[in-house]
């Protein structure tokens, strides 16, 4: 039977998926990165967390636009029945695989729950004996609600809160289109240490531990994380909360994996990225309006990226390139459009102005917003054509 694909909502999480249309975005993202040609980069890479996003778009990047062999760990599945048809990060490994396969790059999809030893295991045993021996570069792209510590068993959960104060502001339900107040709630020091422990740089400092004791890291081997500090406009919800605190533990985490690497020369960079649609961003209080009025002003200077856009800048003409912008922490800065002192003041003047009556016009970047956000399951893709698509064609990819 043919299949009918359709984008559902619940609330600001997108659960309906188009796998034809996500094999579009990731073939668009794919003839992006070409179009910018090649670069001198990575050839032996492992991305942790490759299947969406920042991950994926980093994936796609080393590999057509330097010509990296990779390895993603991702957690996600396939097509359980026609009516659950799986995780959108499923189908973007298969076609990524795929695509790069067909141009002669090994494409590795490790799918298993990235925060375990085992995981860790099957990633060094296939360095070791499928691989070339070693890697040149890491990238720690890993987002999750919820981690189990290997070592001990226990489990945490995130929270995204404030922290020490109640926070009052615009959001928007995406799926009803609604502009409402939202009061979030500062977190418990409990719920702070959790957040830490799950979204912080414990497990990336662990990841390259394993990996160095494996003896699968390369002489100079760089590693990257992705951390967002935002500006003063949603600094009481993100830098200042829950999620800012476990972003401040990644800093501190490169600076012991920097001394970790100091034999092998190695270095880990945070890298300090700028707001773009992704599932986080609808989830995330007050953030939907934030990228409202964001986006708009950074379209109307031309400096408006998805992630794909924003991660070729990164690599291409920063971080092996000649642009790079690090502050006083050693973080690099790719954010600095995004925070330039013009954009912040006319997104505020803005972000200000948005209410019921326009949040979902064109007084905003609502359009462009809800493309990007249906773009990550698959609709609204460009250059998509819809053909007829069985379960069972779906149920014979192989990951």
């Amino acid at each position: 039977m043919t299949l009918e694909f359709k984008a559902k909502m619940r609330g600001n999480v997108l659960v309906g998926v188009n796998p034809m249309g996500l094999k579009q975005e990731v073939n668009n993202q794919i003839q992006y990165v070409k179009d910018q040609g090649t670069f001198e980069g990575p050839k032996k890479v492992l991305v942790l967390g490759g299947s969406s996003s920042y991950g994926l778009a980093s994936r796609i990047n080393l590999a057509f636009g330097a010509g990296a062999d990779t390895i993603s760990v991702s957690h996600g599945g396939g097509p359980r029945s026609e009516k659950n048809l799986g995780k959108p990060g499923w189908y973007n490994n298969i076609f990524f695989r795929q695509a790069a396969e067909a141009e002669g790059l090994i494409a590795k999809n490790i799918m298993a729950d990235a925060f375990s030893n085992e995981a860790k295991d099957q990633v060094i045993d296939f360095i070791k004996n499928e691989f070339g021996g070693k890697v040149d570069f890491v990238v720690y792209s890993l987002a999750s609600g919820r981690r189990t510590d290997p070592n001990t068993g226990e489990t945490y959960n995130s929270v995204i809160k404030s922290i020490g104060q109640e926070v009052v502001g615009p959001n928007v339900n995406l799926q009803k289109e609604t502009f409402f107040e939202q009061v979030l709630e500062p977190a418990t020091e409990a719920e702070i240490e959790d957040t830490v422990k799950v979204m912080g740089g414990e497990d990336w400092r662990m990841w390259m531990n394993a990996l160095q004791e494996a003896d699968v890291l390369a002489e100079g081997v760089e590693t990257v994380v992705y951390s967002y500090l935002g500006a003063e406009l949603n600094e009481s919800y993100y830098n200042k909360g829950t999620l800012g605190r476990a972003k401040a533990d990644c800093d501190k985490a490169a600076a012991l994996i920097n001394e970790d690497l100091k034999d092998i020369n190695g270095k880990a960079t945070v890298v300090v990225a700028t707001a773009v649609t992704t599932k986080a961003s609808s989830v995330i209080p007050f953030f939907p309006v934030y990228c409202l009025g964001l986006f708009k002003v950074m379209e109307a200077r031309g400096q408006h990226e998805t992630p794909i856009m924003h991660i070729d800048r990164i690599f291409r003409d920063m971080l092996f390139g000649d642009q790079a912008e690090f502050d006083e922490e050693g973080r690099l800065r790719p954010d600095s459009w995004e925070l330039d002192p013009e954009v912040q003041a006319e997104a505020k003047v803005l972000i200000e102005q948005i209410n019921q009556d326009n949040f979902n016009t064109d007084f905003t970047a609502w359009d462009t917003f809800m493309k990007e956000f249906l773009n990550l399951n698959g609709f609204e893709v460009d250059g998509y054509e819809e053909k007829p698509v069985t379960y069972e064609a779906l149920v014979n990819l192989k990951p």
